[in-house]
Order: structure tokens, then sequence, then C-alpha cells
């Protein structure tokens, strides 16, 4: 095929036609505006359950917030409905394509009565980076945070009192295209529901034995292990049914031939050596692509390296096997290990099965290690109002 200079110039022409009529519907689309929120309260409030019967995730507030978003107009109003069931079309891009993702959040009751959520912000940079990734449309965090802080108000009542009870809070964006064709969703849902809970592990804070796991990959270079996406999820039950008829609660995730250690079960992981200089090291894999960027685990390493001395402690977010925990071990050098998440925060690891031996993580504590101890206070006080760090607590109004 030839093209003379008019036909080029025609070419371009169009191009750029279409192009400035793209620019002009993306102007067009309407960001997401807490100030259009429209609140319909239910008429029939549900029973709320004592503190002692709370299971994680089984039961849900009153009211959901919801929020619908077109390619062409951007996105919708924000409306607080009464909590329903979605009605979705069998050919629903999310029900085959795994356009869907999520984030976990929890609001908690203080001493005044007043509800707090804990590092929101965090939350809403990662959700859009979750967005981003697979073609969802992204959002201004801040006028999601203030839906859910109205979306609170609404459900104050549920949000438990006392130590370990929360209100668990799941912001979800799923694409709702109707189509069997792998493309760009041109339609979305963002929702938000709600569930009181007390501590995930129905044992409270007791330590939990783990099985490094070689035969099954969370993640991988180049992948998504970092974005908190539905998919990353569903192929981890497999291994961790495996380990569980094996006598363990988790896996302990590794990568490569080195054994490289990554996350445990659905959290990140920390483990404490005992150097023979007299320091002892907190570290954690590094934020490579392949590790979730959990905001808890930012947590326990900004206050770390904040609250512990300089001349005794190094923290460290470098690569390290499970060979390096297993040699700790056998030298006496290995202090102690914990996991670290917004369901069960902070969780303490007592064993690591291994190449048929057993890596026994001391507890200095009883139940815990003395710095696991530590960092699950630190972060229960900022959580629940106690003590104020930075701008970490935000009260809802």
């Amino acid at each position: 095929m030839f093209f003379t200079k008019n036909s080029i110039r025609s070419t371009g022409q169009l191009l750029l036609r279409k192009s400035f009529s793209s620019s002009i519907i993306a102007r067009a689309q309407a960001p997401l505006d807490a100030s259009k929120l429209i609140i319909n309260q239910t008429t029939t409030p549900k029973q709320k359950l004592p503190n002692e019967k709370l299971v994680f995730g089984k039961t849900f507030t009153d009211h959901m917030l919801e929020i619908e978003w077109t390619q062409e107009n951007g996105w919708g109003t924000p409306v607080i409905n009464p909590y329903h069931k979605l009605q979705l079309d069998p050919s629903t891009i999310v029900l085959h394509y795994a356009f869907e993702l999520f984030e976990g959040m929890k609001a908690y009751r203080d001493s005044q009565g007043n509800i707090r959520t804990f590092r929101g912000d965090k939350n809403m940079i990662r959700m859009n980076k979750s967005a981003d990734r697979i073609c969802l449309p992204t959002f201004d965090g801040e006028e999601l945070q203030k839906l859910i802080d109205k979306f609170l108000i609404v459900d104050k009542s549920f949000v438990p009192e006392g130590n370990g009870y929360s209100l668990y809070l799941r912001p979800t964006l799923i694409g709702t295209t109707e189509s069997l064709g792998v493309s760009t969703p041109d339609r979305a849902l963002l929702y938000v529901i709600a569930s009181p809970v007390g501590p995930y592990y129905s044992s409270g804070f007791k330590p939990v034995s783990l099985e490094a796991t070689d035969y099954a990959v969370r993640a991988w270079p180049g992948g998504v292990g970092d974005k908190k996406l539905g998919a990353n999820y569903a192929p981890c039950v497999k291994p961790q049914l495996q380990a569980a008829e094996r006598g363990y609660h988790q896996n302990l995730w590794l990568f490569g031939e080195e054994g490289y250690i990554t996350e445990v079960g659905t959290m990140n992981v920390f483990f404490v050596f005992q150097h023979e200089d007299g320091k002892k090291e907190l570290i954690t894999a590094p934020l490579d692509g392949t590790i979730l960027e959990g905001v808890t685990r930012d947590s326990v390493l900004e206050l770390a390296r904040e609250k512990l001395p300089a001349n005794e402690w190094i923290i460290s977010e470098r690569k390290y096997t499970i060979s390096d925990v297993a040699e700790k071990a056998a030298k006496g050098q290995l202090v102690e290990a914990f996991g670290s998440g917004t369901a069960a925060v902070v969780s303490p690891i007592k064993s690591i099965g291994w190449n048929g031996q057993e890596i026994e993580v001391p507890l200095a504590a009883g139940n815990s290690g003395e710095l696991t101890k530590q960092v699950a206070e630190w972060i229960r006080k900022i959580q629940y109002g106690e003590e104020q760090y930075k701008d970490w607590s935000r009260v809802a109004q």
C-alpha cells in the first residue's frame, strides 16, 4: 500500500481529532466527589451480636457504600444503601477475567466513643495502584476516605468496644462490563462493606506453626504479588490446606532455588537475628514487586526505626533465605519471628517445618517474642487513640 502526502495529512488530522475527542471525554469524566453523597437508611436494622459471638467476616452492618463508574461519565453519585445482594449478569467481566481488587481496613472505638481508622491514606494509595494495574478506574483517595467516614457514622453502633475488637472494612472495586471479550472494563462498581470482628485467630494472641513452602509459589518477579487482587488469594488456599493436613497453621512462602523468604500466609513476615557484635537485626523481605506493600508492615518498620535504640538494633529490608533462618536457629541466634497484617495485626511464630526438621522459634515473652509483644502494643495504642502518632489515626466525622 502506498501513501500520498495528502493521505498522510488526512490520516494525521483524523488521529488528531480522535485524540482531541478522547481528551474531551477524559476531561468530562466526573471525579469521585464525597459532597454528593446520598444516604438511604434501612428500615429493618439488624440485631447486633455480643463480642464473644463475633466471627471474622461472617456478619455485616446495616448498610453499604456504593459508587458506580462508567467510561463515558466517570464516577457517579455515592450512595449509602441498606446492605443488599449485588445483581450481576452472568457475562459480567469480573466473573470471567478477575477484574477485582480490594483493601482491608479497620475502624476502632476509642475510650471517648470516637470511631477511628488507621492509616487509611496508605490503603487508598495501594488501592489505586491495584486499580491501575488491571485497568480499573482510579480515584481521589481522600474523597473515598471522607465517604468511609460518613459510612462509619451511619453504622457507628456496629463498632464493638474493647481491645482486640473492631469493625473490619472491605473497600472493593470490580469491573461490571457485560461481555465475554477480554478488554478494558467500561463500567465498574466501587463498594464498601463492614463486618464487626474480634481477634482474627479464635485462640487469641498465640503463636502459630508454619510449613516452609517451595512446591507452590505465591508471587513471582514481574507479576502482581505487590497488588491486592483477589486473584492472588484463591491459588494459595490449597497449599494452606495441604500444610494444615501436616499440622501447620500457615505457609511460609519461599521463592527460587535459594529459598528466599517472602511472606507468611496472607501476611508480611519479620525475623529477629542476634549478631555476634551484640546487635539485633529486625529483618523483612524488600519490596521487590513480589511482596505486598503491607500497611502494618510499613508501620512496624517506621515504629521500630524510631523507637528502638540505633546502637542496639539494625532494621533491614533485604533478601534472606530459609537456610539463613535455620543456621541462625542452630547457633542460638534466632530471637523471634512474627507475621504482620491488617486482619491479625501481629501474629507470633513458634516453629517452622522445613526439609523434615522443625526450626524452633523462641518465645521469650511466653506466647511471643519480646519485640513482637512490644510492636503489637505500639500499634494497638495508636489504633485505639490511646497515643497520638503523626496522622496515623483518623477520627470519622
